[in-house]
Formats: C-alpha cells, sequence, structure tokens
C-alpha cells in the first residue's frame, strides 16, 4: 500500500514538473550595439534603431552605442572578446566577384585570431565545405559547394544579414565626359577602371570626390577599409585586376599561364616602374608573396597561403607552385595582393620582426608603389591627394585625384551642386534626395547599382548569449527586413540572407533569401523552444546559466 501511494506520488511530481515552465538561468546583462553617427551613415544608423527597438520586444535590455569609425573599428577589430554587437559592413570590392574571399575568409575558424572572422565563428562542418570550394576546378559542382556554404550560414546566423544597397553615385557631366565612366559589375562607378578613364569635358582635368570615413591607413599590406582601398588600389598595382565585367584579368602581368592546375606561370609587363623611379622585377613579386605570409600582414596572408613556393627564372618571369589546385586563384590571390618594392619593405619587414608590432601598424610617410596614380599627401581627417603617374602603361587621363573627408552627407551633397567635388563617391543619405537635385541641377548625372557588398549586424561568438545559435536565429528573425528596406535605405536596397550578393548571379542563393520568416511570433518561439524564458519582462538564460559578464 505504502509502495504504490509512493508510486503515485512520483508520477504526480513528474507530472507537475513536466507541466512548469522551463527553470529561468540569470537575467541576460544589457546587450551593447555599435553604430556609426547618423551624420555620416543615417542608413547604418536608422538600421539599428528599428533592430533595438525590435530586440526590445523580446525582453532584451539594448543600449544603441554610438561612436566614429576610427573607434569602432579598433574596438571590434582589435578587442575582439569585448563588444557584443556591431553593425558592419562588407564593401564590394573587385576581387569579390569570386565568393571565394568572402565565404572563407570571413568565416573559416583559421581566421578568427587576427584575421576577417573577428565574430569568431567555428564550425569544422564549415570549415570543410569552403575548404572544398578552393580546390573545385569544376565550375558546377563549385557552385553547389557555394550553395551550401550559404545555407549553413543561415541556419547558423553567425552574422545577421541586412541588405545589398543599391549605390547609389552621381558625377558632373560638364566636368567629366559621361561615356567615359564605367559601371563596374557589382561595384558600380566609384572604381579604378573609372579613376583611370575618367575623360574631362572640358578644362578641369582633376578628380575630387568624397567620403563620409576617415582614412585609417594607406598600407598595402593591411585591409583598413573601404575608402582606404579606393586609395591604395590606385597607389598599387597587382598582378591582376578584376575587369568591369567581373572577370580577372593580366594587369601587371603581361601573361598568366596555368601550365597544369598547380603551376602558374607570370610574365611580368615590360618597363615597370616603382614610383621612385627604379623598376619593378621578378624578384619584388617574389618578396610581395612572401611578405604577405611572413607573419607580418595576417589580414592578407589567407591570400597567399595556398603558394608552395616562388621561383624567379628571369627579371620579368616566375613560377608559381600551388599547394592545392585553386578555382579562384587569379581572382583571390593575383587579383588581391598588392605589388610592394622589395628595396622599400624588406629592411621594414625585418625590423618588425624584431618588435610586437607587425606591418599593419606600419605608414609609410611616402607610400611608393608602381600604379596608375602617385601619392602626393595626406592631410589627416582633410584630404589626399594622388597625381597622375604618366609613365603607367595605363596612365589616367586626369591630372589628380583629390579625396575630400566630408562627415555629413548632406555637406557632401552640397559640395556636389557648388562644384567643390565633381564625383559624389559616396552618399549614404536617400537616394532620392540626389535624383532630385540632378534634375534641379540639369549638370549631374546619377547612377545606382546593387552593390556585391553588404550591410550587416556582427554578433560576437566569443561571448554569451552570442555563442549559441539559436539566440542568434531568434534575433535576426526578429527583424523584418522589408522594414530596414524601405525605412532605412528608402527602397534603394535588397533584403538579405546571404553574404552573396544578388548582383553575382551564378553563386547566389536567392532560396536562403526568400525562405527566412521573421516576425517576433518566430522570435519567440525560437527562444522558448531553446529554454529562454521572460521572468518580470526580462528574458532570461536556459535553465541555471549564469551571466558570466555580468561584472564587466
Amino acid at each position: 500500500m505504502r509502495s504504490s501511494f509512493k508510486s503515485v506520488m512520483a508520477t504526480a511530481f513528474l507530472a507537475i514538473v513536466a507541466a512548469s515552465p522551463a527553470l529561468a538561468g540569470d537575467p541576460i546583462r544589457k546587450i551593447e550595439i555599435f553604430t556609426r553617427p547618423q551624420a555620416a551613415q543615417p542608413q547604418e544608423f536608422q538600421s539599428v534603431q528599428l533592430i533595438a527597438q525590435e530586440w526590445r520586444k523580446l525582453g532584451l535590455d539594448v543600449e544603441v552605442k554610438v561612436m566614429p569609425w576610427e573607434q569602432m573599428s579598433d574596438v571590434v577589430w582589435y578587442q575582439r572578446d569585448k563588444w557584443d554587437v556591431t553593425a558592419w559592413q562588407m564593401v564590394g570590392r573587385p576581387e569579390r566577384s569570386d565568393p571565394d574571399e568572402i565565404v572563407y575568409n570571413l568565416f573559416h575558424s583559421s581566421t578568427a585570431e587576427k584575421g576577417y572572422n573577428f565574430i569568431g565563428y567555428m564550425n569544422p562542418d564549415y570549415d570543410a565545405v569552403v575548404e572544398a570550394q578552393r580546390v573545385e576546378i569544376d565550375q558546377d559542382k563549385r557552385k553547389d559547394l557555394i550553395f551550401k556554404a550559404q545555407e549553413m550560414l543561415a541556419a547558423d546566423q553567425p552574422n545577421m544579414m541586412l541588405v545589398h544597397p543599391k549605390s547609389t553615385f552621381a558625377f558632373d557631366k560638364t566636368v567629366w565626359k559621361a561615356e567615359s565612366v564605367v559601371n563596374q559589375s557589382g561595384i558600380g562607378i566609384r572604381n579604378t577602371w573609372t579613376f583611370m578613364g575618367l575623360e574631362p569635358a572640358g578644362d578641369k582635368k582633376d578628380i575630387v570626390l568624397n567620403s563620409g570615413d576617415n582614412v585609417q591607413a594607406i598600407n598595402p599590406l593591411y585591409i583598413s577599409g573601404g575608402v582606404d582601398s579606393w586609395v591604395f588600389e590606385l597607389v598599387y598595382d597587382r598582378l591582376a585586376r578584376v575587369g568591369p565585367d567581373g572577370l580577372p584579368k593580366p594587369w601587371a602581368a603581361e601573361s598568366i599561364d596555368f601550365t597544369d592546375p598547380t603551376t602558374v606561370q607570370v610574365k611580368l609587363r615590360p618597363g615597370m616602374l616603382w614610383h621612385d623611379g627604379k623598376p619593378v622585377t621578378a624578384d619584388d613579386v617574389k618578396f610581395s608573396y612572401e611578405a604577405v605570409v611572413s607573419g607580418e600582414a595576417p589580414m592578407y596572408a589567407p591570400f597567399a597561403s595556398n603558394v608552395e613556393s616562388i621561383e624567379v627564372i628571369d627579371p620579368t618571369t616566375l613560377t608559381f607552385k600551388l599547394k592545392k589546385a585553386a578555382a579562384s586563384f587569379v581572382t583571390s590571390s593575383m587579383a588581391k595582393i598588392n605589388l610592394i618594392p622589395k628595396h622599400v619593405w624588406e629592411p621594414v619587414i625585418e625590423d618588425l620582426k624584431t618588435k610586437d608590432t607587425n606591418a599593419e601598424s606600419f605608414q609609410e610617410q611616402t607610400p611608393i608603389g608602381s600604379g596608375p596614380y602617385k601619392f602626393e599627401r595626406w592631410l589627416t581627417n582633410e584630404e589626399i591627394v594622388l597625381h597622375a603617374n604618366k609613365d603607367h602603361f595605363n596612365a589616367p587621363k586626369a591630372d589628380r585625384w583629390i579625396l575630400r573627408i566630408v562627415p555629413n552627407v548632406e555637406a557632401a551633397l552640397g559640395m556636389l551642386r557648388s562644384g567643390e567635388i565633381n564625383f559624389l563617391a559616396e552618399f549614404t543619405g536617400d537616394p532620392q534626395v540626389l535624383i532630385d537635385a540632378a534634375a534641379a541641377d540639369g549638370d549631374l548625372e546619377v547612377v545606382s547599382t546593387v552593390d556585391m557588398g553588404f550591410r550587416y549586424v556582427a554578433f560576437n561568438g566569443r561571448r554569451a548569449p552570442f555563442d549559441d545559435p539559436a539566440f542568434r536565429n531568434a534575433l535576426s528573425r526578429a527583424v523584418d527586413r522589408q522594414l530596414i528596406v524601405k525605412a532605412a535605405f528608402k527602397g534603394f536596397a535588397e533584403p538579405s540572407n546571404s553574404v552573396v550578393s544578388p548582383a553575382l548571379g551564378f553563386w547566389h542563393d536567392a532560396a536562403v533569401v526568400s525562405g527566412l520568416k521573421t516576425g517576433q511570433d518566430v522570435a519567440k518561439k525560437l527562444l522558448e523552444d531553446a529554454g529562454y524564458t521572460l521572468e518580470g519582462g526580462k528574458l532570461t538564460y536556459p535553465g541555471d546559466k549564469k551571466e558570466e559578464l555580468a561584472a564587466e
């Protein structure tokens, strides 16, 4: 009788436990999300405000922290365990027309410590997929692997993808002949081909353009920001460049020939000179690649990590031996790595090996490349001036390239209308305002294009609760991407859930975008299924999980 009573009581207790809500852990601490100022990046700022609003509905305490780009990039990049969430962007660089740089370098575990994987994403299964696509020569099979990578990221949500912007630019067609402006696939008209090919329509021969962000560095071994890349793509040459059609073509190399899947012979253009007048040689090219993997340039190292050896045949001929066949080698390595003069950088690299810093912190007083423009001056926070290298094999038709730092987008538009600048290289305001201004003025031409780059929110996977895919998924799905498109980008963007832009039609998996279901109900169900609970209106961890960072 007593045994039967105990059995009944035990059954009843288990039934009560099963019907009870999940045990609550600690309340989740205040979450900080970084953004740049509204005056400089209104679309980003507005996006973050909308996101924070939706996250608060889940029971989170969210603080939006506004900071200038220099401060934000320093914290995110160099203090990788000290932040929660940040707005971020990947700009549309030509070499990113091949998806390898994005799917590999942004998320492979090998780049987490110092490289592009600053969010600390770790997934061995994902690593295997993106390693496999690198060596798959069959394009259709490689496409399947790129699609698989997009699907895995969509499932894990290491980043909250927002949009692929329709980048909008304008230029003064009374200064520059419209037919000389190049609209590069996935990039738009602000590109190296345009800056080399712009033909003056009259007496004015200086390209004067704007940026809302300051330049961090002009360093061929440091990928320090999107605006910085505008500069060093003009000052430095590469063996190949990605053409306006998105395909790689020989550049400083006169020819690039694969003699077998892992052997590449390169013949340099004859007569190339560094900006200090010394000849560009095969030894310089070999040194450029060796410097990248020396340990002194961690951001560029992944782009040369597949090079087993480089043999100099004669002053203009080299042979690259690859560790593995690489489908994207010409685009993601030869069109990515800047050529640098050995006589300038070799003593710098050797000196840095004896110090705690690396080449990313080094700034030449006068940057010396071999590119179509030469460095003239840099006034911090004001302007950078380059002048045309008339000895270059593709010498610019303009005389100078002058970048003005204009943090306020309205001021930038005013300067375009007044003639203080003649090429609007960055406009993060409402594109319709720009279109209306062009219609009113009559001397401006506006061009919009879907960018291969993207805007997103980065979750720091090194810190709870962002180390939990279910939590990241809930936050991502709480926000309707169409809300971001309409409210923050005024319709001038494509909603995103993939790191591969629709501008790259062959590689883009549209299903991961159309398959993203959003809404508060979706987000709350994901949190509930993962064991998160609401206690007094605050979201708490599952079970007895403690808030490890509460004391910070």
